[in-house]
């Protein structure tokens, strides 16, 4: 459960450093909000999938890594034209609410059929999975902030070389066809 927890927090961890080099400082307010978020969702999504598993596993399998995908490629490609704005006139922000539930949601869209896969693997009440999710959501906790300190530490070096929008975009768009290709070749 462990190594699970790590592989669940890889996309949390990616994605804060980009929201880490687009922010340039460290607003602890905010560091710690976004990693309660990304956290919350990556336990959140295990357990909508076991609970769902019964009813709609078909059809929730059949199309889940088509939302992961859709949210992030939408993400990357407005982070992509937005990078040749002026900074004023750049709209996607890591500071909206909207930006950082889309960014929790997309990034955890995997840990859903974890959590299908769990009911199958004989996960039988809600008391089981009681550990594995706080693993889940306590290991993306500490990656996204870790991530999101890493990001605004070597975000200068970064910002000199690359647009961090592009950058972001780029990274928000190769995750989702990670995703995409992961699950088309199961």
């Amino acid at each position: 459960m462990l190594l699970l927890s790590v592989a669940l927090a890889m996309d949390c961890f990616t994605v804060s450093i980009v929201i880490g080099v687009i922010q340039r400082r460290r607003i602890w307010r905010l560091i710690m909000w976004i990693a309660f978020l990304f956290g919350f969702f990556q336990a959140m999504m295990p357990l909508i999938g076991w609970l769902c598993t019964s009813h709609f596993a078909s059809y929730i399998e059949s199309y889940d890594h088509w939302i992961a995908f859709g949210l992030l490629a939408f993400l990357g490609c407005k982070m992509i034209a937005e990078s040749n704005k002026v900074e004023e006139q750049q709209h996607l922000s890591p500071e909206k609410l909207s930006t950082q539930v889309l960014l929790a949601v997309a990034t955890s869209i995997d840990a859903l059929a974890i959590g299908i896969s769990m009911a199958v693997m004989g996960y039988e009440s809600v008391t089981s999975l009681v550990l594995p999710l706080v693993l889940i959501g306590v290991g993306s906790f500490v990656f996204s902030i870790t991530g999101h300190l890493l990001g605004i530490r070597f975000g200068n070096g970064i910002r000199k070389r690359l647009r961090p929008e592009l950058l972001g975009g780029i990274i928000l768009l190769f995750i989702g066809f990670k995703i995409l290709l992961t699950h088309m070749l199961e």
